[in-house]
């Protein structure tokens, strides 16, 4: 199975799973309910997971291809950060969902009501996703640092390349291999970080909000890429 293949089946598995989660949002609240979401919530972390372990496999035999990413579409790709999404917005979509619920219910707040969503994190909470933030910014910077640092090795060893040193580049192309395995496991740990800081109900609305996020680029982007070259002339 090619990547292509694993990554569309994989997709298809996630909407069943954000599909059960909206449903079971949707319902009233119970303790039964909230265990449902967690183990949802749980389901979808090690879908992920698998996601990336696949991910892996693939960098080891061949780290260009990622970045390459022939599966994506456009936007997808101009969107990526070493061979994938943004750690960091992860907490740009938190902060942006919290704030919509907020706003959409802030007269039942006033009221005394509580939904327990998104809109009502609380203090705690705040300060530990900010600590995380803090974190995951820093560990950004230095896995781009190592980026760029592997990008002029690149540059020097450009001799070697031309005189057809298979060694150097093999060398070359392992370190690559560590940075996007490091960029891989930041995205993955600030993912589980977050899920673990909220509520079942709370972690349940963030996943199904990353997931039709994912989903929104991905669509919006695949049509683009048919519009395009629905528009290119033969000659």
């Amino acid at each position: 199975m090619s990547f292509e293949e694993f990554q569309d089946k994989w997709t298809d598995q996630l909407r069943k799973i954000v599909d059960q989660l909206t449903a079971t949002l949707a319902r009233p609240k119970s303790a039964d309910d909230n265990r449902q979401l967690r183990h949802l919530v749980d389901k979808v972390v090690t879908h992920y997971t698998d996601y990336y372990d696949e991910k892996t496999a693939v960098g080891r035999s061949d780290v260009l291809l990622l970045f390459a990413a022939p599966w994506a579409s456009a936007l997808e790709r101009s969107l990526h950060w070493v061979a994938g999404f943004r750690p960091t917005t992860i907490f740009h979509l938190m902060y942006t969902e919290s704030s919509i619920r907020f706003e959409s219910h802030v007269a039942d707040i006033l009221r005394g009501r509580r939904t327990g969503d998104l809109g009502e994190l609380n203090p705690a909470q705040l300060g530990r996703v900010s600590e995380l933030q803090c974190q995951t910014v820093k560990e950004e910077n230095e896995i781009g640092d190592a980026l760029g640092g592997w990008q002029e090795a690149v540059a020097r060893a450009e001799p070697e390349w031309a005189g057809g040193r298979p060694d150097a580049v093999e060398r070359l192309l392992e370190r690559l291999v560590e940075v996007v395995a490091k960029a891989d496991e930041l995205r993955m740990k600030t993912m589980r970080l977050v899920v673990e800081m909220l509520t079942p109900q709370q972690a349940a609305e963030f996943i199904v909000a990353m997931a039709e996020l994912q989903f929104g680029i991905r669509a919006w982007g695949l049509h683009h890429d048919r519009e395009r070259g629905a528009g290119k002339v033969c000659c």
